[in-house]
């Protein structure tokens, strides 16, 4: 395996090995690449071969590759991040592209044409942005808020198209081009609904066009009754009109420049990327063979579900994942892993299945000839497909999907290597390229993974507490040998001691088990160990001379909140005799390991132990090291704690750990940050190091040293990659000391990998035992130890399954140990336990029997229950537990009944206290009616003020009004006016009248003079100042009305109270009576009376009452007491006396007399015919006495009848008449309503128009933010087109420049070669116009096929230029040279040649540039006009809004009151509004007049201007010449051709001084050079002069200097008078020149 681009350390990165399903795309025909960790991989398909390429600066982030021009790119995840692109197969770096992006790129797409590689950024920036990555320019981007993207493509055949996917939208991005400048242009795609409808919602913002509701008023959008301003009244949808569309989960383009695109809801759309429109593609019907085998399907399909367990669930719609295009169709697959082949035309497909892969399928990607299509599943394998071949895919890659988990060496640790995944995937790896050479998948949750040094063994701990034994003798073939479950506790960690002897496996809970690591010994469990804390790290140190195993645990010590250090050791002998050091259930004795503690100072990590006593620990509170040495006792005492020795600080940040090698020379450190140090163990300076993982991939999980020293193996915690270092820089002494340990140690364990592997290939291969042999596993061995925790799992479907198999059906070793114990102490102690048993039974019949006899003693001998308790305690125990059960339970419902007092105070605070009218009732006697009151809220200062401001200004105002209409009664002029006051004075009129108020309030004490005028509340406040007038209204009248209620209910009260009062006498009289008639007695109901509600009775109350102890005690004393004083009240003599003598009263009254009754004679009884006279004599005065008595008795019956009728009769009259004040009451109750309605209506229909002025308002205000918004958008627009104009211009002039040149070469290639003869210069002509033809056509044909589809670029044009310039090398060969052509001409014509063609290609692209420009012009003009148009349609709304607004403030809801019944209503409703038209008629002629009176002024002016007008003659001419349009047209033709003449003629000038300009600004800069140049010579000379003057001063010279300047001062005189001489001397000279040639004109005239 190859690798590039290594850190820059002592460490040589040797291979690399992982997989990820995100990134992944062809390189080239025969090469994959992909991301892992920090690492592109890339996979040769062929050979299998795989190289990779570091990302620096961390772990790889977004990736994509680009076969076409064989380069990829790749982003890293860091603050700031950077996309590098970097070239295949050199692995160079092109170009870094910068952003302004903080922190992660989500997406990266190259386009097939073109150097242009597409970004997407993720939180928080979220740009879209398009690079030149050749040039490293960023040419355009776009910001999109809050948009995850999930993926991006180019058009292939057009790279200014680009398809942005999120997860519930499609964005088609078009590039547009303005020559050097780009722009990202958005088209949204409108997808269907999830019912595949392709109805689009309506735009809710302009939902209408000026629509007019005629008696609500306009009708606004909802975002305008929402209120809402913004940009959310653009985009709010109310939820009721929310439809969810679909959502997107993978497209593919088209050749067409289409797109296909494949929904979560199991449709697939064809999108039109022109019209940015989307259609359903529809499966054509089937014929009917096929459709019975479709059916034939499906039913077997449910069947096979039946047969699960799982219900059959109709067949949905296959989900589309992934797809690929090419020309024969579409290929698709999902999670059902079968690739199935669409064959599309007209919207609809007929689709085949090509293969079953039978694994969840992630990716389809095509290579770039289109023979292989690969496909990428879930898990991480790779197979491959050949469309034109068909079959069945073949697999290319094994790859793990899972996290990486452990890696070591396998024994020897030079060729091979072992790595497990969490999801117990194990590979083998070749140490020297990595090449993976199998794969065994134990289905399992590994947790932990080592290698045994003293055979080919491998051991996989699982998180089920099993241990897994894996032969690897034949590499090729690993196989499970052997399984060991030890206990329910996931295995954390498993370690090999140097000699093989020994696997010690970490679990949960401290516990610690020792195998026998050797396969003859069938991998024994030897026994375990349990420490107090939690552990952190284990280390094991071997000691060959002592034969001695020592084993270091570092733990965390809950209860101090400390780690600490445990050694024990383990010995050769327990192998041989293992009973002896083990206890029943066993756990190794403390005599047999030695176990020694430290207490450390520093929070650890993890800890290391060397040979000699020093120990290294990994800080967890700060970055350091810690070195402790135990041979020496550094201890702190009280409390004691072990002190480091020394602490090395670690530049490393997060949790870590330390790893020591094999030979104790290095230590290697790692921690979250993914760095990777090693270390010194004797100096601890840093050896190497190495960025080999991230931290976003979670650091690193592991590392091991290769026995020799020549590797290290890391993995990354979640990056998915497994990283091989080899040293590249390390001393030689140290190579030769790792050497030196692994031979050595190769010559121990020599005799004993052989014996020990001939073992395990003699091991016969582990299988998973069958389903139904573990179900025939006895129930009581399947029971768990109380320390066993449950081993289920809970599957995506929410049920219980077992991690594996057969994990319920074995038990495990502890349990085994545990159960023994029990079974072996129940043999042993079985008599004991009878005897107990029959002990207890005894016991159990003598105290039933006893307490059998107690019950049959007296009470005063009975014993008390708890007497019969043997278990004091237990008893005690249970009724404190019953106690506390008590209290919790009473806490509880006390804590609820208190949060029910509390609703029920809130309750009451805010429906009955804050009332100040309580709602209440009162019902008749006798009929079934009913009157309420008004329940009224006291009103809070806020509406009081409110309501005291709004009086105040309605005193204020109509005392304005008076005072106006004196004014206006004072100044009125005209009739119309008149007939105004009389309206007006009609309308006061019939203010009075209650028709026109709107109700009837007036009429229930309520002052109506304080309202507004219902046709004079036009604006906002006088509306919310009548709707507080009417609501203090509707207050008075309730509260009026309340007060006559109240009346009414203090006299039903009154006349309960009298009846209550006769109903006392009439009990009287029908007890007197003994008459048992039910005595009628009205109450007050809860309607009536409501505070009854709030008050519970006793009564009402079924549960018992509970008491506390206070409460009983004192009702025991209140019974008490009460008892005392009844006894007390019967042993009364005076009361006994007259009970007995007369009848317990002292006289006999009239209501008495029925009670009365004349004891008959004692002689009664006898016969009558034994009486004597005296006897008779009494009988008859008897008889007379009972006659007079009946007699008395009978007439006071017929009183109290009498009474009683006369009592009845009152309470009914009396109840009558209070039912009629109810009925009353009533009446007036449901006049008053109408009148509350009125009020309310009136109310209503004020706030209705003040919402519509709001709603009106908001609609105004959006619509002005909206068109502040389109406006910036039309002058950026406006901007553009300006600006593209001058370009077009400009490049139009460079253009017409580009002729001129190429004419101007063609016209000089004479002059050029004026020196040639004649015939080799025509030779040399025709040369000069050949071309490389084929060359040629076929650059202009594939340019004509671009220009088609996307714009000509810069690039395009160097391309093309490139390829014709190399097509020239061979016109340029020295063969085609004409014979006696000088070499050195030729090369002149060659590169004449050259410029010429040059200069024809630049004329020949430039058109093309122009025409793009004109095309972007245009499109931008389009722009403008559409975005014109809308805005004058926002203004014509705008308008629309005023005028509605002025409307609806006019014309105003007028409230009448009509009589019921009333038939003319509409046509005097007709009237009015005819009398409205007619007034409105009489105003528009009145304007009409106006108008016309206007018009006659205008006409006399321009008459008067007419008469004064003075005439020219161009008016002369307008006025004689027949057609005088056509004369200024000619005219007009004219002036435009002088125009262009002196155009010309100006662009010539300008041209002219242009160049005058340039040769002056030459000149210009010319002079400044030479000014500098002398400023510098003058500054030198200012010094020389300055040194001179210092010189001179210096030396005194004064006088010489004097004498020196007079002499001077002579010269400079007499040169003064010597030129004065001159001057005239030669103006006598020129006077005597003139004099000589006059006289030489006359003597020689003709001369």
């Amino acid at each position: 395996m190859c690798v590039c681009n290594c850190s820059n350390t002592c460490f040589f990165l040797s291979w690399v090995q992982g997989f990820s399903n995100k990134n992944f795309g062809f390189i080239n025909n025969q090469t994959v690449c992909y991301s892992c960790g920090n690492y592109i991989l890339f996979l040769n398909i062929k050979t299998k071969k795989t190289t990779a390429l570091q990302c620096q600066t961390g772990q790889v982030g977004a990736f994509a590759v680009n076969p076409n021009c064989g380069v990829l790119a790749f982003s890293d995840r860091k603050l700031n991040p950077v996309i590098y692109v970097y070239s295949f197969p050199e692995l160079n770096k092109l170009s870094e592209l910068k952003g302004n992006i903080q922190l992660d790129y989500s997406l990266l797409a190259f386009s097939f044409l073109g150097p242009y590689l597409a970004s997407y950024s993720s939180f928080p920036d979220f740009v879209l942005s398009v690079w030149n990555w050749q040039e490293n320019i960023l040419l355009c981007s776009e910001s999109q808020p809050g948009v995850a993207a999930t993926s991006m493509s180019f058009n292939p055949m057009n790279w200014q198209q680009l398809c942005f996917v999120t997860e519930s939208s499609v964005t088609i991005w078009h590039i547009e081009r303005n020559h050097d400048e780009h722009y990202l242009i958005q088209n949204p795609v409108k997808l269907p609904d999830r019912q595949g409808s392709l109805d689009h919602h309506e735009d809710l913002f302009f939902p209408y066009s000026c629509v007019e509701e005629p008696y609500h008023g306009p009708v606004m959008p909802v975002s305008a009754i929402a209120g809402l301003v913004g940009d959310e009244a653009e985009t709010f949808v109310p939820r009721t009109d929310i439809k969810p569309s679909l959502h997107p989960t993978a497209h593919c383009w088209t050749t067409t420049s289409d797109i296909y695109l494949g929904c979560k809801e199991g449709y697939i759309l064809a999108i039109d990327t022109e019209k940015c429109s989307a259609s359903i593609i529809q499966q054509k019907p089937l014929s009917e063979q096929i459709r019975k085998i479709s059916d034939m399907l499906d039913y077997i399909r449910r069947e096979v579900q039946k047969k699960k367990g799982g219900k059959p669930q109709a067949l949905r719609r296959t989900v589309v994942f992934t797809m690929a295009f090419c020309n024969e169709g579409l290929y698709t697959a999902g999670i059902e892993g079968v690739l199935y082949f669409y064959h599309i035309r007209d919207l609809q497909y007929e689709m085949k299945m090509c293969t079953d892969i039978s694994e969840p399928i992630s990716t389809l990607i095509f290579s770039p000839d289109y023979t292989i299509l690969l496909i990428i599943t879930d898990q991480g394998t790779i197979y491959s497909y050949e469309p034109a071949h068909g079959g069945e895919a073949v697999k290319l890659l094994n790859a793990f999907s899972s996290y990486l988990l452990a890696a070591d060496f396998l024994t020897l640790g030079d060729k091979y290597c072992v790595s497990v995944t969490i999801s117990g995937g194990v590979q083998i790896w070749l140490l020297e390229n990595g090449t993976c050479l199998s794969m065994l998948n134990l289905d399992i949750e590994a947790t932990a993974m080592a290698c045994c040094p003293s055979s080919n063994s491998v051991a996989v701990g699982t998180k089920g507490g099993q241990i897994y034994f894996i032969d690897v003798t034949k590499v090729e073939a690993p196989r499970v040998v052997h399984r060991s479950c030890l206990s329910k506790f996931p295995v954390l960690s498993l370690h090999y001691d140097q000699s093989g002897q020994f696997l010690i496996v970490r679990a949960m809970e401290g516990y610690i088990f020792v195998l026998d690591a050797r396969p003859s010994k069938l991998f024994q469990v030897l026994g375990y160990v349990v420490l107090a804390g939690e552990v952190l790290s284990l280390s094991v140190v071997s000691d060959f001379k002592n034969n001695v195993v020592e084993v270091m645990v570092l733990l965390n010590v809950a209860e101090i909140q400390q780690t600490r250090l445990e050694i024990f050791c383990l010995s050769s002998t327990l192998m041989e005799g293992i009973d002896k050091y083990v206890n029943d259930q066993g756990m190794l004795n403390a005599s047999a390991i030695k176990k020694e503690q430290y207490d450390l100072e520093y929070p650890l990590s993890s800890a290391v132990r060397l040979k000699d006593n020093i120990v290294y620990g990994y800080c967890t509170c700060a970055p350091f090291i810690c070195k402790y040495n135990l041979s020496k006792q550094s201890i702190l005492e009280d409390p004691p704690v072990f002190l480091p020795e020394k602490i090395i600080p670690s530049n490393q940040f997060g949790s870590g750990f330390i790893c020591l090698s094999p030979n104790s020379r290095w230590l290697a450190s790692a921690a979250k940050d993914g760095v990777l140090f090693i270390y010194d163990t004797s100096t601890m300076e840093i050896l190497a190091q190495n960025y080999c993982h991230s931290y976003e991939g979670g650091g690193i999980r592991s590392i091991i040293f290769s026995l020799d020293g020549k590797f290290i193996l890391v993995s990354g915690e979640s990056d998915g990659a497994l990283v091989c270092l080899k040293w590249k820089k390390i001393e030689e002494i140290e190579v030769k000391e790792a050497d030196f340990h692994w031979q050595s140690l190769l010559t121990i364990l020599n005799k004993s990998i052989l014996d020990e592997n001939a073992v395990l290939t003699c091991m016969a291969e582990w299988q998973i035992e069958s389903k139904s042999t573990s179900e025939s596993v006895p129930e009581e061995k399947s029971k768990k130890s109380p320390l066993e925790p449950s081993n289920a799992a809970v599957t995506e479907d929410g049920n219980f399954t077992s991690l594996h198999l057969d994990s319920t059906s074995e038990m495990t070793w502890l349990c085994r140990k545990t159960e023994k114990v029990i079974r072996e102490e129940t043999e042993r102690f079985a008599n004991q336990k009878k005897e107990l048993q029959m002990r207890i039974k005894k016991l159990h019949k003598t105290i039933q029997k006893m307490m059998h006899e107690n019950e049959q003693v007296p009470d005063i001998e009975k014993l008390g229950q708890q007497e019969f308790n043997l278990d004091v305690e237990e008893q005690e125990r249970a009724q404190v537990e019953a106690e506390q059960e008590v209290a919790r339970i009473r806490e509880k419902i006390e804590m609820e009944i208190l949060a029910n007092c509390y609703l029920q105070d809130v309750i009451k605070h805010e429906c009955w206290d804050s009332m100040c009218v309580k709602g209440r009732a009162v019902k008749c006697f006798h009929i079934a009616c009913e009157v309420e009151n008004y329940p009224l809220k006291k009103r809070d200062e806020e509406e009081l003020r409110t309501l005291e401001k709004v009086l105040h200004l309605r005193k204020i105002e109509a005392a304005n009004l008076k005072v106006q209409k004196k004014v206006l009664e004072t100044k009125s002029e005209t009739i119309l006016f008149k007939e105004e006051e009389n309206t007006e004075e009609v309308m006061a009129d019939d203010t009075a009248s209650c028709c026109l108020v709107g109700s009837l309030s007036s009429q229930y004490g309520a002052d109506t003079s304080i309202l507004y005028h219902q046709l004079d509340l036009h604006s906002r406040e006088q509306k919310v100042n009548q709707i507080v007038l009417l609501k203090d209204i509707i207050y008075k009248v309730k509260t009026a009305f309340n007060k006559e209620f109240d009346l009414v209910a203090q006299q039903k009260e009154q006349e309960i109270a009298r009846i209550k009062e006769r109903n006392v006498k009439i009990r009287e009289i029908l007890q007197q009576l003994d008459l048992q008639v039910e005595v009628w007695e009205p109450g007050l109901t809860c309607d009536e009376k409501p505070e009854q509600v709030l008050t519970v009775k006793d009564s009402e109350i079924k549960a018992e009452k509970y008491l506390t102890p206070q409460e009983r005690e004192k009702a025991e004393m209140l019974t008490r007491l009460e008892m005392e004083r009844q006894l007390a009240s019967l042993d009364s003599e005076r009361q006994r006396a007259l009970n007995d003598m007369m009848g317990g009263v002292l006289e006999v009254t009239q209501e008495d007399i029925l009670k009365i009754d004349i004891p008959p004679p004692s002689f009664i009884s006898k016969p009558e015919d034994e009486w004597n006279d005296q006897e008779k004599k009494i009988f008859s005065e008897y008889e007379e006495k009972v006659k007079e008595l009946n007699e008395e008795k009978e007439k006071y019956r017929r009183t109290l009848k009498n009474e009683l009728e006369e009592l009845e009769a009152s309470i009914q009259e009396t109840t009558q008449n209070f039912d009629k004040t109810v009925c009353k009451l009533f009446e007036k109750k449901v006049n008053l309503e109408k009148v509350v309605y009125q009020e309310e209506l009136k109310i209503v229909n004020l706030i209705y128009s003040l919402l519509l002025d709001e709603e009106l308002d908001s609609r105004k205000a959006g619509l002005s933010h909206f068109l502040v918004k389109k406006q910036k958008e039309k002058v950026k627009i406006a901007k553009t087109v300006e600006t593209t104009k001058k370009k077009i211009e400009f490049y139009t002039e460079q253009y017409d420049n580009a002729i001129a040149e190429d004419k101007n070469l063609e016209y000089g290639f004479r002059k050029k070669f004026v020196d040639v003869p004649a015939n080799l210069l025509d030779e040399l002509l025709e040369l000069y116009k050949c071309r490389p033809r084929a060359a040629m056509t076929e650059i202009y044909l594939d340019a004509a096929s671009r220009s088609r589809t996307c714009s000509v670029s810069a690039e395009d044009y160097k391309d093309a230029l490139t390829h014709l310039m190399k097509a020239m090398d061979e016109l340029d060969n020295p063969e085609h040279m004409p014979n006696g052509l000088d070499p050195s001409i030729w090369e002149s014509f060659c590169l004449a040649r050259r410029n010429k063609f040059k200069s024809e290609q630049l004329v020949k692209w430039m058109p093309l540039i122009l025409a793009e420009m004109k095309v972007f012009l245009q499109r931008r003009i389009d722009d403008n006009e559409k975005m014109s148009s809308k805005i004058e349609k926002i203004f014509q709304e705008l308008t629309w809004l005023q005028e509605e607004k002025i409307k609806f403030q006019l014309n105003l809801t007028f409230q009448f009151l009509l009589k019921q019944g009333q038939d003319q209503v509409e046509k005097k409703i007709a009237s009015m509004v005819e009398c409205k038209e007619f007034s409105k008629g009489i105003f528009q002629l009145e304007w009409e007049h106006k108008k016309m009176r206007m018009q006659i002024e205008d006409l006399n002016q321009k008459a008067q201007d007419i008469a004064t007008l003075p005439i020219t003659k161009d008016r002369q001419l307008f006025l004689n010449m027949l057609d005088y349009d056509s004369h200024i047209a000619h005219r007009i033709a004219v002036m435009e051709k002088t125009l262009g003449v002196m155009d010309k003629l100006h662009k010539k000038n300008m041209k002219k001084h242009q160049k005058r300009i340039k040769e002056l600004e030459k000149c210009i800069s010319l002079k400044e050079q030479a000014n500098y140049e002398l400023s510098l010579e003058l500054k030198e000379m200012l010094v020389s002069v300055s040194e001179r003057r210092h010189i001179s001063q210096a030396a005194d010279m004064q006088l010489i200097s004097e004498r020196t300047t007079k002499r001077r001062y002579q010269e400079i005189l007499k040169k003064k008078h010597l030129r004065g001489l001159i001057e005239e001397q030669k103006k006598h000279l020129e006077i005597l020149q003139a004099e000589a040639e006059r006289l030489r004109s006359k003597t020689f005239p003709i001369l």
